[in-house]
């Protein structure tokens, strides 16, 4: 290394009495005091000291007396420590790093400055990190004259390509690109929400909540970024800037910024353009959303930052597969996974949260997790069985075609359990030890992927590492949703997922024969609660979706609960008898595993 030895002030050379150059002139009128300029030449020579130090060389004699103090070497050493060839060095230096929190802001940013995207990455996903570790992204080009975002989201989107797409990236494509928010409100009409919110519905068929031209832009370039060549001309046209300005500017709409997280966690999928995410700024970024204490925005944010983080993860996490924990690089090993699986109009984070009351929505308020909690997994269970890695999986369904997001897409639950079956082997899952947990149609999703991995040389390790099962509410023999949804005007044009849940579904038979046979010689425990409770659609119907008698799988432990069936996976607090047996099923299924 080599440092120039001249005070950048005065232009004296460092330790010598040589005056600067004579023809050097533009300093003359710069007054500097004595103490300032004595200051200066100190933290000069302490730099000298650190490089010589450092490089295990010797200074010149006018240096060679310098006291040195080690802390004062400690940035660039660690920096050095960071680039060794030994992974287990370079480990050891991200972890000092990110447990420092004495140095100086100058310190932090010499660190930001000189270390490589490796070290970037892996400070982002260490849960101690300080922020100063992380530069603020490069400024933004400006909008082109006499454009707008909207403008340029759309010229991203029609400089993709156009052909050989699936129907639903036609149709979200030619949504962003055609549609006004108007005639889609008149074409798509009312609004359902079934296993997330409750069971709302909308006032008028002819009415649905605001939308901008930036949510459909987005939702037709997620689906773009799910095909590795459409996420190479995405980069290569500006889109991780274009995309960067968007989240900036709604920083008040999380909805908005979960998609632009979502784009770049599938663009990080291609290791060939981890370089350009990290130029353009987005690990400072998500970085700082990881810490969020809004589990989605936390857990988009970790979704892209393991796919970014090569050194310490091997598993690929696609769009709809989130890590609740941990989140962050760990120091304990993970000895196994728990898998969560939403059912019919769930969702990956709202289906597992605390069951809600007036007092609940109190704690929630004073932000206290042991007491209220958005995503029980994440905090209860993560807290009681940190050994683990907890999963929860994220696919669209629909009540009615009426209202799917995709008309063009009619996936039957044999196509959706293949489709997440791939993803969740991408992520690592039959690697470890493992228990499923579904509610509703998601334990026909786990029924029918583990019948598919039998199939499956390729899948067997899914087999054999299954430990057990627990089933909220499935509907294993049909459910009244779909008898009621052919009468009820709410429910109109059920959808193919509806339609499989019928009693007289011949598929919903051939599952549930195959499966009971497939178990007989498989050791793998099972749990199933069941609801008792009616469910209110709306306010003017009451529903039993699944009966006792359709919950019931033939094997393992039926235990009915006083609640109705979008509660029976949301537990009123941490003591309460749904979440302590769960918690008891899983400490007991995999206690050698846990132990070893």
């Amino acid at each position: 290394m080599s440092l120039a030895a001249y005070c950048v002030i005065c232009c004296r050379r460092i330790g010598t009495s040589t005056p600067p150059p004579k023809s050097d002139t533009r300093w003359r009128d710069i007054r500097v005091t004595f103490q300032a300029r004595k200051e200066l030449h100190k933290a000069v020579r302490k730099i000298l000291a650190a490089s010589a130090k450092i490089l295990q060389s010797s200074f010149a004699d006018p240096f060679s007396t310098v006291d040195v103090e080690d802390h004062e070497c400690a940035v660039w050493l660690l920096l050095r420590k960071s680039k060794s060839a030994d992974k287990a060095a370079r480990l050891e230096a991200v972890r000092e790093m990110s447990q420092t929190h004495h140095w100086h802001d100058y310190q932090y940013r010499i660190i930001a400055q000189a270390c490589d995207p490796r070290t970037l990455i892996g400070l982002a996903r260490s849960k101690e990190s300080d922020l100063r570790f992380f530069l603020p992204p490069p400024p933004l080009p400006s909008l082109k004259e006499d454009s707008s975002i909207e403008e340029e989201l759309r010229q991203l989107l029609v400089s993709l390509p156009q052909t050989e797409l699936d129907e639903c990236i036609q149709y979200f494509t030619s949504l962003a690109l055609s549609e006004s928010s108007q005639s889609l409100a008149a074409q798509k009409g009312g609004l359902w929400c079934f296993g997330g919110n409750g069971l709302p519905y909308a006032e008028s068929f002819g009415e649905v909540p605001s939308a901008t031209m930036e949510t459909f832009c987005l939702e037709a370039l997620i689906k773009h970024s799910e095909i590795s060549t459409h996420c190479d001309k995405i980069e290569a046209n500006g889109g991780l800037q274009l995309l960067q300005k968007l989240y900036q500017l709604h920083k008040d709409y999380p909805k908005v910024q979960r998609n632009v997280m979502r784009i770049i966690g599938n663009m990080a999928l291609n290791e060939h353009l981890h370089s350009s995410i990290v130029r353009s700024g987005w690990v400072s970024i998500m970085a700082e959303a990881v810490k969020s204490h809004h589990i989605m925005e936390a857990s988009h944010a970790a979704r892209t930052l393991a796919n970014l983080d090569r050194e310490t993860v091997q598993e690929k996490y696609q769009d709809g597969v989130y890590v609740l924990h941990p989140q962050c690089r760990a120091s304990q090993p993970i000895k196994a996974d728990v898998l969560f699986i939403h059912g019919l109009m769930g969702a990956a984070f709202k289906t597992w949260r605390q069951q809600d009351s007036e007092q609940m929505l109190t704690e929630k308020a004073l932000g206290d997790e042991d007491r209220y909690t958005t995503c029980w997994p994440k905090t209860w269970l993560a807290s009681d069985c940190p050994a683990l890695r907890i999963i929860s999986v994220e696919y669209d369904t629909s009540l009615s075609d009426w209202r799917a997001r995709c008309p063009m897409e009619r996936k039957s639950i044999a196509f959706r359990s293949n489709e997440l079956l791939m993803k969740l082997r991408a992520a690592g899952v039959g690697d470890r030890p493992m228990i499923w947990i579904s509610h509703s149609m998601g334990g026909l999703l786990v029924k029918k992927m583990l019948l598919e991995a039998s199939k499956k040389p390729e899948m067997s390790t899914v087999i054999n590492n299954t430990r057990g099962i627990i089933f909220y509410s499935v509907p294993h023999h049909g459910s009244h949703l779909a008898e009621y949804s052919v009468n009820i005007r709410y429910l109109l044009f059920p959808s193919l997922e509806v339609k499989e849940l019928s009693k007289d579904s011949p598929a919903l038979k051939t599952l549930q024969d195959d499966f009971l046979e497939f178990a007989k010689d498989k050791n793998f425990q099972v749990l199933n609660f069941v609801e008792t409770l009616p469910t209110y659609i709306g306010s003017m119907i009451k529903l039993h979706v699944v009966p006792v008698e359709s919950a019931d799988l033939g094997i393992g432990d039926l235990i009915p609960v006083d609640v109705n069936h979008l509660n029976i996976c949301k537990p009123k607090k941490k003591d309460a008898f749904l979440y302590q047996r769960t918690l008891q099923f899983i400490r007991e299924t995999l206690a050698k595993d846990l132990e070893n």
